[in-house]
């Protein structure tokens, strides 16, 4: 799935344009590089979002292509 897509599905960040935006600006980070939206996100890759004060770190569990409110929370755990 595109890293873009993932971070909507995921409600990591709120609309897929934004993720898109996010991207292409360098503040979505993939196992500590930058990332572009079209980058095929797997199990198990740690992500990075510099958006705001404080970057977020996660690490995909689950790549699902359609997610509900509740499972969102599920397709990622947060790492300090």
């Amino acid at each position: 799935m595109r890293l873009d897509k993932y971070l909507k599905n995921s409600r990591l960040i709120k609309r897929r344009t934004i993720a898109n935006e996010a991207c292409d600006a360098g503040k979505v980070l993939v196992n500590g590089k930058p990332a572009r939206a079209s980058y095929d996100v797997k199990v198990g890759d740690v992500l990075e979002i510099v958006m705001g004060p404080r970057p977020v770190k996660v690490r995909v569990l689950v790549v699902s292509e359609h997610a509900t409110k509740a499972d969102a929370a599920q397709m990622y755990e947060a790492v300090s």
